[in-house]
């Protein structure tokens, strides 16, 4: 009854039942195996702070070999999402997995792909080479679902974004919760701003689910303009730590500190910095790290402290080098580029879009697409420059990116200034704008929520007070 309930979403009342059930065991076996079940059913269902309490119970006990691969599973539950502590994802998950996908084997209802999700996760955050290893080992055990998502987190490839709105279409409703994580986590890497992906998944399963919808949610606040909306970000990280979800709760104030970057709030930068960055250095998540140092980038580009900026950014992903690795990597371009120029590094910028060219990076996402066309138009030459920002505004999907968008015409603005041309600016401006207000007023609850505060303070000269910017 519990397991049945757990397959149907109900994980929380599924562990509740488990969990009274062990009470009732005839033997010391049946009450591990149980409790076993129970840990990793609360810890879906949102009661993360009572998995951890079970797998200290657990560890002070003899678990039977037969739940072996679901007790580690707990192991490495609680401890990715409630410990911060990806130790015992790349000690653990590898074994499970091989039991796992031996034939005949009992998989506990899908808990291969599950494994392999939460091993994706912290590959993903850690950059773990024997993690990477280990789920290309197991590429075939899996879903198209997981194989997808291990592709688009190393080599993305030619429309990675197409290839993930094919498959979340041919999915019904009644996913596991695995298959919804895969969907969200290859999402969130290449910045899809699929509402109806999210929607798909909305009151279907707990805490697990939710908070990482809620997740994708805050960065796409971010990404497509709506920051009026950055306080939510704040909130879900205390509803995450209330709940137990302490990695969750990290990562909301990691989007969190997207949009003070973006805003050139270099203080509260640097206050949300404080908080987070010893734990990720301790939990060695090189993706935060490094999400944080392009954010001091950010904000000194805002700041015109261009020579900062590319040292940040250089520190990430050096300029004429795209190895196979994260899609995130490919969307830096627009900010490298535009600090290599802005500090004479032509050649450098020229040799950044010929390793983006041989990427194909533009062609991972529109985001992708966009960003790219932005860097090109930034480094073009002056005989080429008015085609390369005309080129970049017609992209499609051009007026969604909100932030990269103000940015790039400020950029245009500021090349059209330097050449005496006022006028083509505005030209090349009004149809990013009519598009923008058509998009608005199509009447959906996310486009309203544009209508909020400025979306960005850069200026083209360094004394502007980034609090007293205006919309673009």
């Amino acid at each position: 009854m519990g397991r049945d309930l757990a397959h149907r979403g109900g994980d929380a009342e599924g562990a509740l039942l488990l969990e009274r059930a062990a009470v009732l065991s005839p033997s010391a076996c049946d009450r591990a195996g149980r409790l076993t079940w129970a840990a990793v059913m609360a810890a879906r269902g949102g009661q993360l702070r009572h998995t951890a309490s079970l797998v200290e119970q657990l560890k002070a006990s003899t678990v039977p070999d037969e739940v072996g691969p679901l007790f580690g599973y707990a192991v490495v539950y609680a401890d990715q999402s409630h410990h911060v502590d990806f130790a015992s994802s790349t000690a653990l998950l590898p074994e499970i997995l091989d039991a796992l996908t031996v034939p005949g084997a009992d998989t506990f209802g899908g808990l291969t792909e599950q494994a392999y999700f939460k091993l994706l996760l912290a590959a993903g955050y850690t950059d773990d080479p024997w993690a990477w290893r280990v789920l290309e080992r197991h590429r075939d055990d899996v879903s198209e679902t997981g194989r997808l998502c291990l592709r688009v987190w190393t080599d993305p490839g030619a429309d990675a974004a197409g290839a993930l709105r094919a498959l979340a279409e041919r999915m019904t409703e009644e996913q596991e919760a695995g298959a919804a994580w895969l969907l969200l986590w290859t999402a969130s890497a290449i910045d899809y701003p699929g509402g109806d992906l999210w929607q798909r998944f909305t009151g279907l399963h707990g805490y697990a689910t939710q908070g990482s919808i809620a997740k994708a949610r805050c960065h796409q606040d971010f990404l497509l303009g709506r920051w009026d909306q950055a306080a939510v970000c704040l909130r879900e990280a205390e509803i995450a730590e209330e709940l137990g979800y302490h990695t969750n709760a990290l990562m909301f104030r990691q989007y969190y500190a997207h949009f003070l970057a973006g805003r050139g709030d270099e203080d509260g930068l640097r206050e949300v910095e404080r908080a987070i960055r010893p734990t990720a250095t301790r939990a060695r998540m090189r993706y935060v790290l490094d999400r944080l140092t392009h954010l001091r980038g950010l904000a000194a580009l805002a700041h015109r402290r261009d020579e900062e900026a590319y040292a940040h950014f250089r520190d990430v992903i050096p300029p004429g080098r795209l190895p196979s690795g994260p899609p995130w990597h490919h969307a830096l371009t627009f900010d490298l580029v535009t600090a290599a120029v802005r500090t004479g590094r032509n050649e450098e910028a020229r040799a950044h879009l010929a390793a983006g060219r041989a990427a194909r990076s533009a062609e991972i996402s529109g985001r992708h697409a966009f960003l790219f066309a932005a860097a090109t138009a930034v480094a073009a030459e002056d005989d080429e420059a008015e085609n390369a920002y005309r080129a970049a505004y017609d992209v499609p999907g051009a007026e969604q990116w909100v932030f990269d968008l103000a940015r790039l015409r400020l950029a245009h603005g500021s090349w059209l200034r330097r050449r005496h041309r006022p006028g083509p600016v505005r030209c090349c401006a009004r149809p990013v704008t009519r598009s923008a207000a058509s998009r608005r007023a199509r009447g959906s609850s996310g486009a309203r929520r544009n209508c909020g505060p400025p979306v960005t303070p850069w200026r083209s000269g360094p004394r502007a007070d980034p609090s007293r910017s205006r919309p673009v």
